[in-house]
C-alpha cells in the first residue's frame, strides 16, 4: 500500500500534486509519503506483535533522511545500522540507545568506542577478530559491551548476487560451523557480555523458504549454546522481506504470514527477537520525480532521456533493478521506449523496450517504489549535484533534503604549486 494516487488526472503524494513539488524544488527529486511510512511501521508491529516484544530495527541504510528517521522513532521503531554516521542520525531523530544495533563487518575502533559510551542495544559481531578488538576497546573504556555474534547459515536466499549475504563465501558472519568455537572463545573474552545471535540472508525475499531454513538453525545454535551454559537473550533476525516492484511479478509474502513463521519457528526459543526491515518499511513510500528532457529517435524504440540519472537512483545500473515509470499526467497513450538519463555511461540506462505513458520534453515522470537505495546511494558523479528530498504529510511538505550542488563542496583551495603564476 501506498499513498500516491492519480486525482483529476494527475499524480500526487497524499495531497499534494508532483507537479506543484516539481516546480518549486526542481528534478529530479526524491518525494516521501510520510503517511506509507507510518503505514508500513505500523503493518509490522502488528505483525510482529504475537512473538513478544520484538525490536523493530529500521535499516538505516536504507533510507538515512532525519525526517523520515523521527517518524520511525515516533512509532516507536529502532535502528540497524552499520556506521557511526548512521548511529548519529539514529540518536539525533530520537532513538534511543538501547533500541539500536550495531551491525557490519568493518566497525573500527574509534566507531565502537563511540557507540559503547553513548549506548547500543548489542554489537552484531562478524568475526573472533571483532570480538578481540571490541574488548579490547571495552576494557579501555571501563564499560561492557552487548554482543551478539552473526552467524553464517549457508542458505541461498533466492534473490540477486549482489544482495545475497547468507552463502558459504559470504563477507559477512561467521560460518555455522564455527559457530559453537566462536561464541566459546568470545564468551571468555574481557569486557563483553555475549547475549546474542544474530542472522541476515539477503535482501529483497519473495519466498518464506529459506527464511524459516535459517531461523532453524538459530534455534539449534541457540540449544547447543544453552547446554554449554553460555546464555542467549536477543535472537536478530535480520530483514530482508521483499516488496512488489515490478507490475505481474509475484507478490512477496505478507508481514502477516512472516510474522506467524517467526512465531511458529521460534516457539521455546525462550530469547527477545529482534528484526532489521528497511526495504519493506519505505521503498514503496517513495518516487524519483524526473523531467523529460528530450525523445531521440531509436534504431528500434526511441530514446526517452530525463533529467534523472545513475548517480541519483543506481538500482538499475548495480542491480539490474526494475521500477515502473509513468507519466504525472498521463494521456493515455502508450510507447515501447528506452529510458535513460544524461550521465556518461552506457550504464546510466533505467528500462530498455520498455511499455510505459508516452511522454514528451518537460513532461514530468516518477520512478515508484524509490524510498529505498535510492537517494541513499546517491552520488554526484559526472559533477552533478546530490538529489534533493522532499516529506509529504497530508496537505503539507517541506524540502528535507537540499539539492546540494557539487560546486559548494568545493571548498578547499588548490595547492600553491597548481595555482596559475
Amino acid at each position: 500500500m501506498d499513498h500516491f494516487d492519480f486525482k483529476a488526472g494527475e499524480l500526487h503524494c497524499e495531497a499534494v500534486p508532483l507537479s506543484e513539488i516539481a516546480r518549486e524544488a526542481g528534478t529530479p527529486v526524491y518525494v516521501y509519503s510520510a503517511a506509507t511510512i507510518r503505514h508500513h511501521a505500523r503493518v509490522m508491529k502488528a505483525a510482529l506483535e504475537p512473538t513478544g516484544d520484538p525490536l523493530i530495527a529500521f535499516a538505516v541504510k536504507a533510507n538515512p533522511n532525519p525526517a523520515v528517521l523521527a517518524i520511525l522513532a515516533a512509532e516507536g521503531l529502532g535502528a540497524d545500522i552499520v556506521s557511526i554516521g548512521e548511529y548519529r542520525q539514529a540518536r539525533a531523530a530520537g532513538i534511543l540507545p538501547d533500541r539500536i544495533l550495531f551491525s557490519g563487518v568493518g566497525k573500527d575502533k574509534d566507531e565502537m568506542a563511540e557507540a559503547l559510551a553513548g549506548g547500543v542495544c548489542q554489537f552484531n559481531v562478524e568475526s573472533v577478530e571483532e570480538a578481540r578488538t571490541l574488548s579490547e576497546v571495552a576494557i579501555e573504556a571501563g564499560l561492557t559491551a552487548p554482543l551478539g555474534l552473526r552467524i553464517n547459515p549457508d542458505v541461498e536466499a533466492g534473490t540477486h548476487a549482489k544482495i545475497t549475504t547468507g552463502t558459504a563465501d559470504s563477507k559477512f558472519g561467521i560460518p555455522a560451523r564455527e559457530a559453537m568455537e566462536a561464541f566459546r572463545i568470545a564468551s571468555r573474552l574481557p569486557g563483553l557480555k555475549v547475549q546474542g545471535i544474530t542472522v541476515h540472508i539477503g535482501s529483497q525475499l519473495t519466498d518464506l523458504t529459506p527464511l524459516e531454513a535459517s531461523f532453524r538453525r538459530v534455534g539449534e545454535l541457540i540449544a547447543a549454546l544453552r547446554n554449554e551454559g553460555i546464555a542467549i537473550d536477543l535472537a536478530d533476525l535480520g530483514g530482508g522481506l521483499g516488496v512488489p516492484y515490478e507490475p505481474g511479478q509475484p507478490e512477496p509474502p505478507t508481514p502477516a504470514a512472516y510474522g506467524a513463521m517467526v512465531e511458529r519457528v521460534s516457539k521455546g526459543w525462550d530469547v527477545r527477537l529482534a528484526f532489521e526491515p528497511g526495504r519493506l518499511i519505505v521503498a514503496n513510500a517513495g518516487v524519483l520525480l524526473a523531467r523529460v528532457i528530450r525523445v531521440k529517435p531509436g534504431e528500434r524504440h526511441p530514446w526517452i532521456i530525463v533529467d534523472a540519472a545513475m548517480n541519483d537512483l543506481m538500482r538499475p545500473a548495480l542491480y539490474d533493478a526494475y521500477h515502473h515509470i509513468e507519466a504525472v499526467r498521463p494521456s493515455g497513450d502508450h510507447i515501447i521506449a528506452n529510458v535513460v538519463g544524461p550521465v556518461c555511461e552506457s550504464g546510466d540506462t533505467f528500462a530498455m523496450a520498455r511499455d510505459m505513458d508516452r511522454v514528451d520534453a518537460d513532461d514530468l515522470v516518477a520512478f515508484r517504489s524509490a524510498g529505498a537505495y535510492g537517494a541513499a546511494m546517491s552520488s554526484g558523479y559526472n559533477s552533478r549535484p546530490l538529489t534533493p528530498e522532499v516529506l509529504v504529510d497530508g496537505k503539507q511538505w517541506a524540502l528535507v533534503r537540499r539539492r546540494v550542488d557539487l560546486a559548494d563542496c568545493a571548498s578547499l583551495p588548490l595547492p600553491k604549486w597548481l595555482l596559475p603564476r
